[in-house]
């Protein structure tokens, strides 16, 4: 289980100049729990905090205060590279000038040395994404649905048990992004691993996840079913943030 209590956090705010460019913060506090082998999607408006809490976790930003928890031993003080922790982002960061295999396997091994274990490890990562047979490919030749899936594959041969997803269906159209939704499901349960989904689409939350964490103003305002939440909301700012009032 991965559980995050009272992680605390603020940017500094500059005012104008006619208020002489005084500072202020503006505060951030996030609780939840994530189960292993659960996607929680995060919801909520442009600059609640959704992004700013996954960059917590993977030590991006350094949090002030709080405890994130994993299987009950706290990680907030390990350096980036020690956090058991790997994020897809909206931009699925490959190297435009090498295959598919290379860039999955610098995931494991920044040199490229790789052990006769880890080429089957990433071959069998892009079995599990579908993806064997583009293995000699450049980004360039492949789909956009296709890149996230190399990024993905990235991200599982690192064997990490914390996978962040930072709106990594942005840019897909709606077949592509239920197409990668199940594929993140299944790779999920199978792995047993602990997945926060970030997303501005609540269509996406509903078809990832059983539970969902609304976010507002840098607080997780409420965590329920999914459905429950975003179809028959009872907060005001959940039904701002859908449109219903």
């Amino acid at each position: 289980m991965l559980k995050i209590e009272q992680l605390k956090f603020s940017y500094p705010v500059t005012t104008s100049k006619a208020k002489k460019n005084t500072s202020n913060t503006h505060p951030m506090c996030f609780d939840l729990t994530v189960n292993a082998g659960e996607i929680l999607s995060i919801v909520g408006p442009s600059g609640s905090g959704k992004s700013t809490l996954l960059n917590l976790i993977a030590g991006f930003d350094k949090a002030k205060s709080g405890e994130i928890l994993l299987h009950g031993q706290d990680i907030n003080h390990y350096d980036i590279s020690k956090r058991p922790v790997t994020t897809v982002f909206q931009e699925h960061n490959l190297f435009p000038h090498l295959d598919v295999f290379t860039n999955i396997a610098i995931g494991i091994q920044p040199s490229l040395k790789l052990s006769y274990d880890e080429k089957l490890e990433i071959n069998l990562a892009l079995e599990q994404v579908g993806l064997f047979e583009y293995s000699s490919r450049k980004p360039a030749e492949l789909s956009g649905g296709q890149r996230q899936r190399v990024a993905i594959a990235r991200a599982l041969v690192r064997k990490h048990e914390v996978l962040l997803l930072d709106e990594p269906l942005a840019a897909l159209g709606p077949a592509m992004r239920e197409e990668i939704i199940e594929l993140l499901k299944q790779i999920v349960i199978n792995e047993n691993i602990m997945a926060l989904l970030v997303s501005h689409q609540p269509s996406d939350a509903i078809l990832a996840s059983e539970r969902c964490a609304f976010i507002n103003e840098g607080k997780v305002l409420i965590i329920d079913e999914t459905k429950q939440l975003l179809q028959h909301p009872q907060q005001a700012e959940i039904k701002a943030y859908l449109g219903l009032s």
